[in-house]
């Protein structure tokens, strides 16, 4: 599957421009630096919707990962077999205006504004591709499988890391205007530390904002925790 760029139409444009103006305009003192250095290295733009075309050419020269394209959700072994292999899986459609707060299936928003900017960062595309292989290897076991969904879930969408202040770096959080704030500034969730096993543990909520936030210190960190993961997982 392409990434049909000339099927995009007007209102397309518009939903992006919406969105990455609404995020933008709170992100800069939210989100970490890594992945507002990576808005700038992938080159995204405010009036135009990427190109993956574009963003791989950006990506490769970066860490050698690229953007591919696919319908929308996809199996487990095709998902973690494209990550093993440094290419990002993402939807190319996009919401409804009415749909700017919530959606059941992630948009090209989510998976391009939320995920791609930090696919400039070494450690976090080591732990991503890390991650893979170890599912890679338990991919028929459904309760290995959900163990390796919950460390990526409180991870790679909706992680946060402490840095000179807390910050988010998960995708579901990144592309989110309302759990940008909740997750940083409301009362209700747990922030906790990053630990395999704890998270491994914790089933996770897709129909509301998270109950709990797991913190990692650095993405080297995250990378760091492979090992422990694969003997946490793989027993």
């Amino acid at each position: 599957m392409k990434q049909r760029y000339e099927n995009y139409t007007t209102q397309d444009q518009e939903v992006w421009q919406l969105l990455f103006d609404r995020q933008m305009k709170q992100l800069p003192s939210l989100a970490s630096p890594a992945y507002l250095e990576g808005i700038e290295k992938a080159g995204f733009v405010r009036n135009k919707i990427p190109d993956f075309i574009e963003i791989n050419n950006r990506l490769t020269k970066i860490t050698g990962w690229q953007v591919v394209a696919v319908e929308g959700l996809i199996p487990n072994n095709d998902f973690f077999e494209l990550l093993a292999e440094q290419k990002f899986p993402a939807s190319t459609w996009f919401r409804e205006r009415e749909q700017l707060d919530y959606l059941e299936e992630p948009d090209m928003f989510h998976d391009v504004f939320g995920h791609v900017p930090l696919l400039t960062n070494h450690d976090f595309c080591g732990f991503l591709k890390g991650l893979s292989k170890i599912a890679l290897k338990v991919i028929d076991d459904e309760t290995a499988i959900e163990n390796i969904a919950r460390i990526y879930w409180y991870t790679i969408e909706f992680g946060l890391i402490k840095e000179e202040a807390l910050h988010i770096y998960g995708a579901g959080i990144l592309s989110s205007g309302g759990e940008s704030i909740y997750a940083l500034q409301s009362t209700i969730p747990q922030r906790l530390p990053y630990t395999v096993k704890m998270i491994a543990k914790t089933p996770y909520i897709k129909d509301k904002f998270q109950l709990q936030y797991f913190v990692i210190d650095s993405y080297k960190q995250l990378f760091d925790s492979l090992s422990e993961i694969e003997n946490e997982i793989i027993k």
